[in-house]
C-alpha cells in the first residue's frame, strides 16, 4: 500500500495524517466537504473516513459514485457514535476515536489485506508473481523482472483490483491521471510490454473483448 487518503470533519482526526505518514505512508487529507473531488484523483490505495455528524450524511459518502472501486476503507468513528452505528455501512473495519497509532495501522493492513491480497510485508502475491510495493520491485519465479514506473504502476493497479474489468479509458484516468491526453493506445501497448515481462507461463493480464482489460481473481 502506497497512497492513502485521509477524509476528516474534526481537527482531532485531521492529525492523524502525521500518525498514517509515520507508518511509512504517502498520506493526502480532505476535509469532508471537498470528498468528491479528492476522491476523483487516481492512484488512491486506501481510505480513511470520519463519520459525518449523521449516519445518513455518511452512507451518502461512502456510497458515492466517485469511491474509488475495491478501495478498502477504514471508518473513525467517535465514542458517542457507537450507539447508533448502522452495520450495513459499506466499510471494511472502523476505529474509535481517539485512536492509538499501532491499533490504527494494524486495522488498516487488515482491511488491505482483505480487499487487495497486499500482505503485512507491502507485498502482494499471485502464483509465481509477486510485487514488493515498498521497493517497487516485481518478480516471477524468484526472477527479478524490470519494469518500467507505468508498467509497475499498471500492473500494481490491476492485481489490486482483481476480478473488476477497467476500460482503456478508465486505466488511462487511474493509471495516468486526467491530464494525460494521450490516446487509448497507450495501454495497449503498456499492456503488451508488460505480458512479454511476466506472462512466462501463466496469463496475468486477461482481456475482456470490446471492454479492457482485467486481472483474474483466480490468479
Amino acid at each position: 500500500m502506497q497512497r492513502v487518503l485521509l477524509l476528516y470533519q474534526t481537527e482531532g482526526a485531521a492529525l492523524l495524517r502525521r500518525d498514517l505518514a509515520s507508518l511509512g505512508l504517502e498520506v493526502e487529507a480532505a476535509p469532508l466537504a471537498d470528498a468528491d473531488a479528492a476522491l476523483s484523483q487516481p492512484g488512491i490505495d486506501a481510505l480513511v473516513v470520519e463519520a459525518a455528524s449523521s449516519f445518513e450524511e455518511t452512507r451518502h459518502l461512502l456510497e458515492s459514485p466517485a469511491r474509488p472501486a475495491r478501495v478498502p476503507l477504514l471508518l473513525l468513528l467517535r465514542a458517542e457514535q457507537m450507539a447508533g452505528f448502522d452495520a450495513t455501512l459499506p466499510v471494511d473495519d472502523f476505529v474509535v476515536l481517539p485512536a492509538m497509532t499501532e491499533e490504527l495501522a494494524l486495522r488498516l493492513r487488515r482491511a488491505v489485506w482483505s480487499k487487495t491480497g497486499v500482505d503485512a510485508e507491502n507485498v502482494l502475491r499471485s502464483g509465481d508473481l509477486l510485487i514488493d510495493l515498498a521497493n517497487y520491485k516485481v518478480f516471477v519465479g524468484q526472477q527479478p523482472v524490470s519494469l518500467t514506473f507505468k508498467e509497475f504502476e499498471l500492473l500494481r493497479f490491476l492485481m489490486m483490483n482483481r476480478g473488476k474489468v477497467f476500460t482503456r479509458e478508465a486505466l488511462l484516468n487511474r493509471v495516468w491521471g486526467y491530464e494525460y491526453y494521450g490516446g487509448a493506445r497507450t495501454v495497449d501497448v503498456h499492456i503488451r510490454r508488460l505480458r512479454s515481462k511476466i506472462e512466462t507461463g501463466a496469463v496475468y493480464i486477461e482481456t475482456v473483448r470490446n471492454v479492457g482489460y482485467r486481472f483474474p481473481t483466480d490468479r
